[in-house]
C-alpha cells in the first residue's frame, strides 16, 4: 500500500511539474523606449566636468638660462560626478591671491590674474593635456618673493555654462 501510495505521489507532483514548467509565458517584454530617441545632453550630464583639482605636483619652478626667474607650473584635473579625471573643452582662469596666516578668511589680496586660456579649440587642447596624468599642465609667469605665502585659484568655465573653482596653498621657495 505504501508503494502505491508513493507512486501516485510521484506521478502527481510529476504531472503538476510538467503543467507548470512547460506553459508559455503570456506576458510580453516591452522594448525599451529610449532607444528611438536622440540623446541629450540631460542623459549624459554625470560625465560632464564637476569638480576642478589643483594637484600637488604644482609649485613654484626655476627657469634655465634666467637667473632669478620663476614660473608657476600649475597641474589641473577636471574630475565627472563619479571622481574619474577626465578631459573637457573649456576656458581655464588663473588667480594668485596673498596667504594670511591665522586669519578666517586666508585668502588676502589678489596679486595676479593671467589671461584666460581657452581650450575649447581640439588641438590647443590636446597642447596642455598630459595623458600620462590625466590633467592640464600650465606654465605662467610669476617671480615669488621669498617667505610668502600664496593661494592660487583655478577656474574652469565649461561650455554648457558651469563654472568650477579649485583653491590651492602654496609657499614660495626659500
Amino acid at each position: 500500500m505504501r508503494i502505491t501510495a508513493t507512486i501516485s505521489q510521484i506521478v502527481f507532483l510529476l504531472s503538476l511539474l510538467a503543467y507548470i514548467g512547460c506553459e508559455p509565458s503570456q506576458a510580453t517584454a516591452k522594448p525599451p523606449t529610449h532607444i528611438d530617441k536622440a540623446p541629450d545632453a540631460q542623459g549624459y550630464s554625470g560625465y560632464m566636468p564637476a569638480k576642478v583639482d589643483i594637484m600637488p605636483l604644482t609649485e613654484f619652478v626655476p627657469v634655465p638660462h634666467a637667473e632669478g626667474s620663476s614660473k608657476l607650473r600649475i597641474y589641473v584635473s577636471l574630475l565627472d560626478s563619479f571622481n574619474c579625471q577626465m578631459k573637457s573643452p573649456g576656458v581655464f582662469r588663473f588667480e594668485l591671491y596673498e596667504g594670511v596666516s591665522r586669519s578666517a578668511e586666508p585668502k588676502g589680496k589678489r596679486i595676479i590674474l593671467w589671461p584666460d586660456i581657452d581650450l575649447t579649440d581640439a588641438a590647443k587642447n590636446n597642447q596642455y593635456w598630459r595623458d600620462f596624468l590625466r590633467a592640464y599642465e600650465f606654465n605662467l609667469d610669476f617671480e615669488p618673493r621669498a617667505q610668502q605665502n600664496y593661494i592660487l585659484q583655478a577656474t574652469f568655465l565649461s561650455t554648457a555654462g558651469r563654472r568650477l573653482s579649485s583653491d590651492f596653498n602654496l609657499k614660495s621657495p626659500k
